[in-house]
Parts: structure tokens; C-alpha cells; sequence
């Protein structure tokens, strides 16, 4: 079994997927590249691989730099097998579907392996999936931080590993591993007593996983990323510029409106709703929008509040944003806050004269049971994102 026929991908998200088939092909653009065109050798003068990976310390690429390959499709995509965990909100399953039916359509197998939503279900998911685990030569992983892709890393024996883009979690994530700290979401609080002595059973686990995503003695570790982020030493940081995306939709037709991009940190109670809809009434009179494209975890009550007090034509994608942004229509500006998108549509829509913004989040938006590391780290998000325009807080609502 070659190392490619034994990598293995475990997805929880349509984006996380959508970076597998991204990954996918930069790798084969990388592979394509590193071998040695005969002319070239029969002449005694080798091919140079021409594979872009950053090393540490060394900032990330602007959009539009080729990370891997040239993004013209034409590399050859050795298949994956791909296993999807799905969550259990019915937006992300539909968008995962959906992504799946592509991921066939490219020659990858995919394999639906539900994990939620019952007692038994991840204990017969890791019972069904421990054998592939420990085979495995390479194994993908989308998200470093869930605690079911932790306990499969248990048993893997896999040299390499690869972390793909969960949007801006890969900040937190690499800042974390760096300061050997337990991995944790950072928008989640877990003062509570329960929260604790879960954490504390977990521990084993989660630092184990920890010493597997570092890299080590016999242990490759990668990160396929859009973000701004510093690998740990020994650590391959590889740019996700989104050519497999460039390659094969679009350009997109431009409207000539103003287009909003919505956020879940209402539902994961970071933000304040009545803020957040003064927030987005302000861009839509200041702005001219006139779609509102909803995060997948947005709630339904949320979205018709929205529609009610702006006017705004509520838009729930059927794939990720930047695949639906590729493909178009789409308006010549995108307003976000901040968000993955804000790092990733100036890739996806490199060339195209779309204009992208991101709204910074006054402080005074936040709950009060927002976490210590929320401020900070959305202000990461708004500073760090290239190629954009910045739209001060005072833009959406008067503070007070």
C-alpha cells in the first residue's frame, strides 16, 4: 500500500471538506512537480520541485501567490478515502452532501459515518473506524479541537499527519500547540463544575492527541491553511490559495450590490443579538446590501428578525461561501465580520474586482458571558486578514 492510497481524511464540516479537496490537489500539484521531466535529465539538469511550503517563521503568502501547483487543474488527484462525521444541524448535513457528491465526482471515496446523535453512536463509529486508523499511513484531520477526531488519533500510527483550514480556529489552534496549552475552542468558557470534571477525565486523551499533532522524532506533522498563522518548528506550513476553487468555477458574474456575510457568534452566545441586528441594519442603509448570506448555524428566528427590520433577501447557501461566491452571481463588494471569510474569499476571488470588507466588533457588542479570549481574538481576525477593506465598529451600530 503506497503512502497516498493510505491517507485518510476525517471531516466534521462543509469547509473542512471543501480544504481536503483543496489539500488534495496541491498535493498532487506538489508531487507533479517534484518529479523530474526526462528532457531535463537526459541533459543532466534536474527538475527543481517547485512545491511552496512555508517555513517557520517565515509570513504567509497574499492572495494570489500560488501556494502548490499552478491552478489549472491539469495534476492528476490521487483518490482519498474520505470519512464524513457529520454534526447534527440540518444545514451543515445538506452542505455536506452536497460537497460530498463533488468529492465522488473527483474519484475520492467517501464514506458517511454518523457519530452523534445517540448514546452508542461514537462508540460503534470508533469501533468501526479503529482499523482504518491504525493502517493508515497519512491521516487528515479538519478539526484538531473536536474530541471524537482526538480519541481516533489514539490508535493511529500514522508517520504524517495534516491538519486542513477549519477557518480561524487553525489560528487558535497553532497558537495553542505552541504554548503547550490543552486544545480548547476559544470562544468556549467551561467555568462550570461539570465542564471541569469533564475536562479533567478527558485529559488523557486530549494530551495525547496534543503530542500526536507536534511534530517529533518519525512524525511529519502539515498545516494547510488561508490564515496568517507561524508553524511550530519542524512543522510544513503549506498556503491554501484555493486553486482547485479558481481552477474549476467561475470567474462569477458581479452584481452591482452590496452583499452582507453573516456569523454564528449570536448562536455561540459571543455576541449580543439586539447588537448584532442594530450591527447589521447600520450596513445595510450605510452600504446599500441587499443579501444577507446566513452562516449555516444561524438560527431560523435570528434570520427572520433580520429580514423583517432591514429588508435584506436572506440567502442560505447550499454550499460553502466560497465556492457559492466563485460560481456567482455575486456583488462587487462582500461586507463580513470578522470571520474565516475575511482571509478566504480574497483568494477565491483573486482576479475577479470583488472588493472585500471586514466590520470590526466593538466590545461593547459582547456578552458578559463572552470568553476572556473572545476580544482579542476577533480583533486577530480583523488585523491580520490581507487584501481587505476595514470598517471601523463605529460603521454598524452607535455604541450605547
Amino acid at each position: 500500500m503506497n503512502a497516498v492510497a493510505s491517507t485518510l481524511a476525517f471531516v466534521e464540516s462543509p469547509v473542512q471538506l471543501l480544504n481536503v479537496l483543496e489539500w488534495a490537489h496541491a498535493d498532487a500539484a506538489a508531487a507533479a512537480d517534484a518529479v523530474p521531466d526526462p528532457e531535463q535529465v537526459l541533459a543532466g539538469v534536474p527538475r527543481q520541485p517547485e512545491r511552496r511550503v512555508v517555513a517557520a517563521g517565515e509570513a504567509g503568502l497574499l492572495p494570489g501567490e500560488t501556494a502548490a501547483g499552478d491552478g489549472d487543474g491539469s495534476a492528476a488527484v490521487p483518490p482519498l478515502r474520505i470519512v464524513v462525521l457529520p454534526p447534527t444541524d440540518p444545514m451543515s448535513r445538506g452542505q455536506l452532501r452536497r460537497i460530498a457528491g463533488i468529492a465522488r465526482d473527483q474519484g475520492h471515496t467517501v464514506q458517511w459515518q454518523e457519530a452523534r446523535g445517540g448514546s452508542g453512536a461514537p462508540f460503534k463509529a470508533l469501533a468501526s473506524l479503529a482499523g482504518e486508523v491504525r493502517r493508515a499511513d497519512r491521516i487528515v484531520v479538519g478539526d484538531p479541537f473536536s474530541r471524537f477526531v482526538q480519541l481516533l488519533l489514539v490508535p493511529a500510527r500514522a508517520k504524517e499527519l495534516v491538519v486542513v483550514d477549519d477557518g480561524t480556529a487553525t489560528m487558535e489552534f497553532l497558537a495553542q500547540l505552541g504554548r503547550g496549552e490543552r486544545l480548547r475552542r476559544w470562544h468556549r468558557t467551561g467555568t462550570g463544575t461539570v465542564a471541569r470534571i469533564k475536562e479533567l477525565v478527558y485529559a488523557p486523551v486530549s494530551g495525547r492527541a496534543r503530542r500526536r499533532l507536534t511534530p517529533g522524532p518519525g512524525r511529519r506533522v502539515e498545516v494547510f491553511t488561508s490564515m496568517p498563522v507561524t508553524p511550530l518548528p519542524g512543522m510544513d506550513l503549506r498556503v491554501n490559495d484555493f486553486a482547485w476553487t479558481r481552477s474549476r468555477f467561475g470567474p462569477p458574474r458581479l452584481t452591482k450590490g452590496t452583499d452582507l456575510v453573516g456569523t454564528s457568534l449570536v448562536e455561540t452566545g459571543v455576541v449580543d443579538a439586539d447588537r448584532y441586528l442594530e450591527a447589521v441594519a447600520r450596513l445595510t442603509r450605510v452600504h446599500g446590501a441587499t443579501r444577507y448570506f446566513a452562516h449555516r448555524r444561524e438560527s431560523p428566528e435570528k434570520l427572520r428578525s433580520l429580514s423583517e427590520a432591514t429588508g435584506l433577501e436572506i440567502v442560505r447557501p447550499d454550499l460553502p461561501l466560497e465556492l457559492i461566491a466563485r460560481r456567482g452571481p455575486i456583488g462587487r463588494t462582500i461586507v463580513s465580520f470578522p470571520s474565516t471569510v475575511v482571509h478566504t474569499l480574497p483568494y477565491a476571488l483573486d482576479g475577479t474586482g470583488v472588493k472585500v470588507a471586514v466590520c470590526e466588533i466593538d466590545p461593547s457588542w459582547l456578552t458578559a458571558t463572552a470568553s476572556s479570549r473572545a476580544r482579542g481574538f476577533l480583533a486577530g481576525v480583523a488585523d491580520t486578514a490581507r487584501d481587505v477593506h476595514r470598517l471601523p465598529s463605529q460603521a454598524a451600530p452607535a455604541a450605547g
